[in-house]
């Protein structure tokens, strides 16, 4: 029998089983859409991961006080002793290096904004003006903070978005003055709208001097200190330089950490993609499931069929064309269940887009072709019993059976 032979006759066998047909397809479908969909949410938390560590700056390096083990806790935590404090004099050192281009301290409360009668809770940032270049952040009205000596505690602020739409509604902002805490300051710019990154809502802060913070909050410590690299090329150099400059100015103590935007990236990026292949395989045994399906109906049609496959024999069909028949039903159900089920999963895509816009669902590439290849080798594979099972059936006996 010719190749098209073969197609027609794999295809009019499953037009005659319409309903069984219909069911394999859709175990089929189902774990190929299931493959799609469970990937493409993976691919998107790991897209949505590395995009907003993008939206933190480029060429960054952080700086954060304590020192990091294996365990995620210092050997002086055990001892009830807390790590000792980044300064602003700290910060201010790291500018020594010739691989460090800016840096921006940062000290994180919470306090009481109010303006009139209207008040709210809003958490407070603490840095300096070059905060707005390091962090890649964007102003709407006025100014940023102002250039000048990080000890300067001027009392001016930088209002959210929403803070300020919330205080001041459609009056003018600039100039007014605020209260924050027991302290007064005056407004003097207004974010842009950015909504949340890496869970930190910047319409919702109020940012001020990183000295005044001090002063609000009766704290001399930072929270971190953000450093830009100079170039691409300069990240490794400063995360040397920043690590050699504080351990001179700590007695050679080594008590703070300093890690790249990069390394944290690979890491997050190293999870996400082993959780993505991990729930892609559980969905994948969904297709091992179909594929039983498979065998175990072929195998129920072999006996149905008893007559048909005496008749192909006695007229001189050799069992290998006998075996290539069942296996051409086999290749057909997949490949249906197959495109059928990709249609399925990007439509599961698509509306899960929908409803998380800020999720960046996609199926990835190797997903697809995963789940097309296990399904036509699952079809494939679970088919070989009933087809060598019908290659064996002696003509005379289906026939007299019949």
């Amino acid at each position: 029998m010719k190749l098209i032979d073969v197609i027609q006759f794999a295809s009019g066998s499953l037009r005659g089983s319409r309903t069984r047909t219909l069911l394999m397809i859709l175990a089929m479908s189902i774990g190929v859409a299931s493959v799609v969909v469970l990937t493409g949410l993976g691919e998107g938390a790991r897209r949505y991961v590395v995009n907003q560590f993008s939206s933190l700056g480029t060429n960054l390096v952080i700086v954060l006080p304590g020192r990091t083990e294996t365990a995620g806790i210092t050997p002086g935590m055990l001892l009830g002793q807390i790590p000792r404090e980044l300064t602003l004099d700290d910060a201010q050192a790291l500018l020594r290096s010739r691989a460090i281009g800016r840096i921006a301290p940062l000290t994180v409360g919470s306090s009481q904004i109010s303006q009139g009668a209207l008040n709210r809770d809003v958490v407070v940032l603490g840095s300096t003006a070059d905060l707005l270049e390091v962090r890649h952040m964007s102003l709407g009205q006025g100014q940023f903070l102002p250039a000048g000596d990080i000890h300067s505690s001027e009392s001016v602020c930088v209002l959210g978005a929403k803070v300020r739409r919330e205080l001041f509604g459609q009056e003018q902002a600039i100039g007014a003055w605020v209260r924050l805490g027991d302290r007064r300051f005056r407004v003097i710019g207004v974010m842009a709208s950015q909504g949340e990154s890496m869970g930190f809502n910047t319409d919702e802060i109020v940012i001020v001097p990183v000295a005044s913070a001090h002063m609000l909050f009766n704290s001399s410590g930072l929270f971190r200190i953000l450093v830009e690299a100079k170039s691409r090329d300069a990240i490794e150099p400063a995360q040397r330089d920043a690590e050699e400059i504080l351990l001179r100015r700590h007695n050679g103590e080594r008590d703070v950490t300093v890690i790249t935007q990069d390394a944290v990236l690979a890491t997050f990026d190293r999870i996400l993609r082993a959780l993505t292949l991990a729930v892609g395989g559980i969905a994948a045994i969904s297709l091992t499931v179909a594929g039983i399906l498979i065998m175990n109906v072929m195998l129920i049609a072999v006996s149905q069929r008893v007559k048909e496959i005496g008749l192909l024999k006695a007229l001189g069909a050799p069992a290998a064309q006998i075996r290539n028949l069942f296996f051409a039903e086999a290749i057909l159900l997949s490949s249906i269940g197959s495109v059928v089920g990709l249609i399925l999963g990007e439509i599961g895509v698509q509306v899960i887009a929908q409803i998380y816009p800020s999720l960046p669902v996609a199926a990835p590439w190797w997903a697809v072709l995963a789940a097309i290849g296990t399904s036509l080798g699952t079809g494939i594979l679970f088919s070989v019993w009933p087809a060598r099972r019908a290659a064996r059936l002696d003509p005379v006996m289906a026939l007299a059976r019949s």
